[in-house]
């Protein structure tokens, strides 16, 4: 891609950041970022509300405050009305959750059902939460436990139990809202959501934006109810073999992992938490406020690799 110059880009595509952000005002810039994907849910309000969680949360990430939202969706001309009615539905009710405003969208006749949003936010210039500003002596903290690829692999091959799938599910509704505004409260440094390219995959964007070394504790790592499980059954989506092949020379591995443990790490994510660097004293304080933050490693100055698992 050219590169174009432009004073008012803070945050291009540079740095594989999670949105892009163009300064407006020296008190104010846009965040802008657009996501969708085929369903990975059966209930089509479910997935719906998904979707609109999962572009949501790429402003979250950069620090920033959803402000508007355009849907973009791909139908088949003889597609159900009633179902497309209640993916509508879903994402709309999601948006209204996060004070973001549907103010319209574009739509395809395709065979294979796509949703998602473009969503614009604000942030203050000063304020924005980049890929490239982790430092060494930082610690990791990511919000969220990880699997929700595996689980849904596994609903796809029947093989999922109930609670399994409603807990990943509930992880996905979840807005990063939350843990957007804990961590603004907090001297954080960097951020990214862990979503499709999973933990390993975003943080190697995380590392080398920043210039340094992840040091990532396998053992701190968590992990949604079944995926441990459903992995080590096979249950791993093809997204997991690209993330592992495109990631894993990044990685150095100190320490000998069980397999499934190790596929998980690179498990394609759907609305996964915020992976934050920020002091040792505010990645404690964020993990006591914050229900299922935890922290799972430091940044180092740059080793070998970008990735080291301990």
């Amino acid at each position: 891609m050219p590169r174009v110059a432009n004073a008012n880009i803070l945050v291009g595509f540079e740095t594989s950041d999670d949105a892009g952000v163009y300064k407006l005002t020296p008190e104010c810039a846009l965040v802008q970022t657009v996501d969708f994907f085929t369903p990975i849910v059966d209930d089509p309000y479910t997935f719906g509300a998904i979707a609109a969680a999962n572009a949501l949360s790429d402003v979250y990430a950069m620090g920033g405050r959803p402000l508007t939202a355009l849907s973009i969706l791909a139908w088949p001309a003889s597609g159900d009305a009633g179902d497309l009615q209640q993916i509508l539905r879903g994402g709309a009710d999601k948006l209204h959750e996060a004070a973001c405003a549907l103010v319209g969208g574009h739509s395809v006749s395709d065979p294979e059902i796509k949703f998602g949003y473009a969503i614009t936010g604000l942030v203050h210039p000063e304020r924005v939460k980049p890929n490239a500003g982790a430092r060494p002596g930082d610690a990791l903290v990511l919000t969220k436990p990880l699997g929700t690829g595996v689980i849904a692999t596994a609903l796809k091959r029947g093989i999922a139990a109930d609670t399994h799938v409603e807990a990943s599910v509930a992880s996905m509704l979840t807005l990063n809202r939350e843990a957007c505004e804990r961590m603004l409260e907090r001297d954080t440094h960097g951020c990214t959501d862990v979503t499709g390219f999973g933990l390993i995959g975003h943080a190697r964007e995380m590392a080398l934006a920043s210039g340094i070394t992840l040091e990532i504790e396998v053992r701190c790592v968590r992990f949604l109810p079944g995926a441990v499980e459903y992995a080590r059954q096979g249950a791993l989506p093809g997204g997991l073999r690209n993330n592992r092949e495109f990631a894993s020379c990044a990685v150095e591995t100190r320490a000998g992992m069980p397999p499934e443990i190790e596929s998980l790490l690179y498990d394609p994510q759907t609305s996964g938490g915020l992976l934050i660097s920020l002091p040792e004293a505010d990645a404690a304080s964020l993990e006591r406020v914050l229900p299922g933050a935890c922290r799972l490693g430091r940044v180092l100055d740059r080793q070998e690799k970008p990735i080291c698992l301990i």
